[in-house]
């Protein structure tokens, strides 16, 4: 095919050329209807771009033309059958694929290191989820994908399992090994659903972890607008072979998604792949470099420990790492990652990509150059040589799994909208929870609908809101009462 085309740009470009006037949304008219105050800020060129697919960027007999041209290009650059693109981001793209699989009380395999999407997905449908466990690194207290062996005894235990769904980069940037989870659900004939948010870019060079269609999985949900070129909200998610129907997969996108999807994410999408396709290789060489650079810099900063292959995959419970993840150990500053990014932003405006109770994580993409590496770079030493002023910091109690792992005792749609009632954290113990609690970043519910709560996990959050965690999900955002399911 050829990707030097941009069908949903060229059909924008046109459309302006074309002098076309509408009479249809959006009732901006070209922004001319827009507040010059807002205009200042955004720029006309956005409202000029932003417009009806159908009677606007197509003509209304050939209403899907130019976008289904456009997915198919992208299916080529990565070598899927099938792409989809979703302006509603990998929220709406994992739903899709969750639906496309299983329907009201049939099971899925689920890592319980899900985003919670894919917990809303569960809600929304009806699935019962059997939960897979995630590899616990008990020495630095973070979680791993499940690995092939935890999906294997799951189906053992539940061949009846339509599917199974596993999360991988997570937001540290550890994968587990696809190909072997890849192999044990096409062993029994089910499909794979991978959600892959954070790792859009690794089609495109040899380097990154192996992709989730490369590896064999038959769904792959990427976020563009994480760490490719897209804007906000911009996803597509892959499928291959026959064990999901295209058709089936569409018509589950098009249940969730919009009736008027924004041409502007279209347009950014389409622009990406043809950028990767052309660039992508160049452009990951100067990023993987960068990333290596930076981390042996910030590997020199007193009190800092970058994390690397060694401490994720010399333990054998990760399969592989993206290098653009740069997470950073700060125990040894005697602070916590919430405090020491806080500081960042106050003191040089330095948003990170997420913190946690002794680390704190930059995500690097190919449009990082050695200015915006050494901005990082004079922050972190900053906030090391002030990390006195960050002390103490408070204790978050943080459980053993044993402990974080909770009792499912109801569907999460029951649970969410069932009779519910608003009680003291202290009076939720043993009680079953009726929201999601999740400390975000990077948005994996601690506690989910239709899981009875313990003391630990309820410790382990209110300490957690205490040190600096947010929860904001949950209807008491400090957590100090949690919403539960009132029981017979």
């Amino acid at each position: 095919m050829d990707h030097s085309k941009a069908p949903v740009l060229e059909a924008l470009a046109a459309y302006h050329a074309e002098g076309q006037t509408p009479f249809t949304p959006p009732g901006h008219k070209q922004g001319r209807g827009a507040d010059p105050r807002v205009r200042a800020v955004l720029g006309d060129a956005v409202f000029r771009a932003d417009m009806v697919a159908t009677s606007g960027l197509d003509d209304r007999t050939s209403s899907h033309g130019v976008v289904e041209e456009a997915q198919a290009l992208m299916a080529d650059a990565v070598g899927a059958d099938h792409t989809f693109f979703s302006t509603c981001g990998s929220s709406l793209s994992v739903k899709a694929a969750m639906l496309s699989v299983a329907g009201p009380h049939e099971k899925l395999l689920v890592g319980r290191d899900a985003h919670k999407a894919v917990i809303s997905g569960l809600i929304l449908s009806g699935i019962r989820p059997v939960w897979v466990s995630p590899q616990w690194d008990s020495r630095l207290h973070l979680a791993h994908p499940p690995s092939a062996e935890a999906f294997e005894a799951a189906f053992a235990q539940h061949p009846d399992a339509k599917g199974a769904l596993v999360t991988g980069p997570t937001p540290y940037g550890t994968c587990s090994d696809l190909a072997a989870v890849a192999r044990v659900c096409h062993e029994r004939g089910k499909p794979l659903i991978v959600d892959e948010a954070w790792g859009a870019h690794l089609p495109f060079h040899p380097d990154l972890p192996t992709w989730a269609m490369d590896a064999g999985a038959d769904v792959c949900v990427t976020s563009v607008h994480k760490m490719g070129s897209g804007l906000e909200q911009g996803s597509v998610f892959h499928l291959q072979g026959d064990l999901i129907h295209p058709e089936v997969l569409k018509s589950r996108q098009d249940l969730l998604g919009t009736t008027s999807p924004s041409v502007l994410v279209y347009a950014a999408l389409d622009g990406w792949r043809r950028q990767m396709v052309e660039h992508g290789h160049a452009l990951y060489d100067d990023a993987l470099a960068l990333a290596a650079s930076v981390r042996d810099r910030i590997a020199g900063i007193e009190g800092m420990h970058v994390h690397g292959r060694g401490d994720f995959c010399g333990t054998g419970l990760a399969s592989d790492m993206d290098p653009l993840q740069i997470v950073v150990d700060i125990t040894a500053l005697g602070t916590t990652g919430y405090r020491a990014a806080d500081w960042l932003r106050e003191h040089h405006q330095v948003n990170l990509h997420l913190s946690d109770h002794r680390r704190i994580s930059a995500q690097l993409t190919h449009a990082d150059d050695e200015d915006s590496a050494k901005t990082l770079l004079t922050a972190l030493r900053d906030v090391a040589a002030h990390a006195h002023e960050l002390r103490p910091a408070r204790q978050v109690d943080v459980p053993d799994p044993e402990q974080l792992r909770l009792e499912q005792t109801a569907l999460p749609r029951d649970a969410f909208f069932g009779p519910t009632e608003q009680v003291p954290w202290e009076k939720a113990v043993g009680r079953v929870t009726a929201e999601m609690l999740t400390p975000y970043p990077p948005g994996i519910p601690a506690a989910l609908p239709g899981e009875r709560l313990n003391a630990d996990l309820l410790r382990y959050l209110r300490t957690g809101v205490d040190a600096g965690m947010v929860v904001p999900d949950a209807t008491d955002t400090e957590v100090r009462s949690v919403r539960v399911a009132i029981e017979d």
